[in-house]
């Protein structure tokens, strides 16, 4: 499919339904939808939805949701995975969440800490190791800022109270031990995590005790979780600009700064999805606004430096300004670079978080073509957003699964496919280049004008690299 028509992808999506049974198909056929001109955003597909039982899903779970997105990177603070190894092991150092500090004496964002249930404990249940752990967490690692407790699937199955643990610690040790319950069996999707992770940062972490006076500029930078160096990109822009970042997190951030981010007269959002729960209270309870932005790529930033800019005084729109003008000749030289050998290439997305929108400015401003995009957990206001950046035809698909990904690439023949580590080696192995845009494949940052110069070097270094010419799957080769 050369170049996609509406009426084409309609029918593309009919086929490949066609394999499901009746009721499978009648369901995943809501999740499924093209981007029409004129198109009524909201309702346009169905989405945060349990996946069918036996139709393969990429989501990941609630625990995920709060101790990989929300509460792990928070760098002086150590977060127990309350259950069995696996899956604090499987997390751990996985999103490549920046940071400055000495791992092991005041920093721990790359360390498992783990309660390691075994069957005694599934019978027996698993308070007094959990008291016990966190007793030797504070003999080990006395620098610790506080502990918070991610409690896996067994936890909610044997009803621990993990409350009546955290409460009890807190007094005693005299810092916060906040009981999070992110059993990943719980809800759609890791979705509901962030959810369960922001209630638990109100209730537990958030207080009026921490009021003190505000300063004109005074802005925090939050749901923004450094990969690669993310959120240090974007505050140099902000900071240029005369704003006083006072709080990052969680990437790079610390207790104090979540403690802090009532002092502020402006919360800045960036991942929408796992923090918009928290903007809002923080809205609601102290009167602090919030506005989500997007720097990936020149465009976005411009428009979101300009945004910012709106709630302060003329002073900071004439600096948003000047930054604006300072990086025009270097982001010039980098399209003058880059955008002849990517020219109308053709992209298809599946990511979570707001990567399946926040980059499609970014590869425009290279004249590439975003063909296809989905969330593995978006919910109807992500893709009502994700509509206002998407040309006539493109592909939208909701938690997609892996039957249904591999047949729309093989009839739309994407050049460059960014998703997760799990789809990463399926289209490598198909001879198509990927680009693994969780944790921008051991590269990044790619936040801001810096960021775009990384991000463009990538994608032509994938895409344009000559091994894919030379790959041959076994079975096509002579003998």
């Amino acid at each position: 499919m050369s170049s996609l028509h509406v009426e084409e992808t309609k029918a593309l999506i009919e086929e490949v339904l066609e394999v499901y049974p009746e009721k499978a198909r009648k369901d995943r056929a809501k999740h499924l939808a093209v981007a029409e001109p004129g198109q009524e955003t909201k309702g346009c597909i169905t989405s945060n939805r349990k996946a069918l039982p036996g139709v393969l899903t990429n989501r990941g779970c609630a625990y995920a949701g709060s101790k990989g997105v929300v509460w792990g990177p928070i760098k002086d603070m150590i977060h127990i995975s309350h259950g069995p190894v696996g899956c604090g092991q499987y997390s751990r150092a996985g999103r490549r969440n920046y940071y400055v500090g000495t791992t092991g004496v005041d920093s721990y964002g790359t360390m498992n800490f783990t309660s390691d249930f075994q069957e005694k404990d599934i019978v027996f249940g698993g308070d007094k190791k959990l008291a016990t752990l966190i007793d030797e967490i504070e003999q080990l690692f006395p620098l610790n800022k506080g502990i918070s407790v991610q409690s896996e699937c067994p936890i909610g199955l044997i009803g621990d109270d993990i409350e009546a643990v955290a409460k009890s610690k807190s007094a005693e040790l005299g810092k916060p031990v906040v009981p999070v319950r992110c059993e990943g069996f719980r809800g759609v999707s890791q979705s509901l995590g962030h959810h369960i992770a922001n209630d638990a940062v109100r209730d537990w972490v958030l207080s009026e005790d921490h009021k003190r006076e505000v300063g004109p500029y005074d802005v925090a930078l939050i749901a923004d979780y450094n990969i690669g160096g993310d959120a240090w990109s974007s505050r140099i822009l902000l900071e240029e600009m005369g704003l006083n970042v006072v709080t990052q997190w969680s990437g790079d951030g610390t207790l104090n700064e979540v403690q802090n981010n009532v002092n502020v007269k402006l919360n800045l959002l960036h991942c929408y999805r796992s923090m918009n729960y928290l903007a809002r209270h923080m809205e609601e309870k102290y009167d602090i606004p919030w506005v989500e932005f997007n720097f990936f790529g020149p465009t976005k930033t411009e428009e979101s430096l300009r945004k910012i800019a709106s709630f302060f005084d003329e002073t900071i729109q004439a600096n948003a300004e000047q930054v604006i003008a300072k990086y025009k000749a270097q982001t010039q030289a980098i399209i003058d670079k880059y955008r002849p050998r990517l020219e109308g290439k053709r992209v298809m997305l599946y990511v979570g978080g707001l990567r399946p929108r926040h980059t499609i400015g970014a590869y425009q401003d290279l004249g590439m073509e975003v063909v296809g995009t989905g969330y593995e957990f978006g919910h109807n206001d992500d893709y009502e957003r994700t509509l206002e950046d998407l040309s006539n035809a493109t592909l939208l698909y909701d938690d997609v699964t892996g039957f249904e990904f591999e047949e729309f690439v093989k009839a739309i023949k994407p050049d460059l496919i960014g998703g997760g580590i799990k789809e990463k080696y399926i289209f490598q192995k198909m001879g198509i280049p990927f680009r693994q845009m969780h944790s921008w494949d051991y590269s990044g940052p790619y936040h801001g004008y810096d960021g775009f110069a990384i991000f463009a070097r990538d994608m032509d270094m994938t895409l344009n690299n000559p091994c894919w010419k030379e790959l041959t799957a076994p079975w096509k080769k002579s003998a």
